[in-house]
């Protein structure tokens, strides 16, 4: 079960998710910097580059991380308004769908 090797271009569904995704930070990215919570502009900064630009087979790591922001004791939607942390959230869990699906085609 592995993308390694595929680009992009050769898997849109994928591509879009993670777009899709990377939109999602940058809005919660704002909204940190707008809030003065530094904590989470520092932990989000890193992830819409990596979403835009990252091949397939390195997303599923950085969808670990980015989810993993959703603590059950510590958690972003804490923090930053509710309805982009959910948005993230669960656009996360569809570009962890879609990756799976892309991983069970090409094998």
């Amino acid at each position: 079960m592995s993308l390694r090797g595929l680009s992009r271009h050769e898997a849109p569904a994928v591509d879009e998710a993670a777009l899709t995704v990377a939109r999602d930070v940058d809005v919660l990215l704002a909204a940190a910097r707008a809030l003065g919570a530094a904590r989470w502009e520092t932990y989000l900064a890193p992830y819409p580059d990596l979403l835009r630009d990252a091949p397939p087979s390195d997303l599923r790591a950085i969808v670990r991380r980015v989810r993993a922001a959703y603590g059950p004791k510590d958690s972003i939607a804490d923090v930053l308004p509710w309805v982009p942390c959910m948005t993230l959230r669960d656009d996360l869990d569809n570009l962890s769908r879609i990756l799976n699906r892309a991983e069970a085609v090409r094998d």
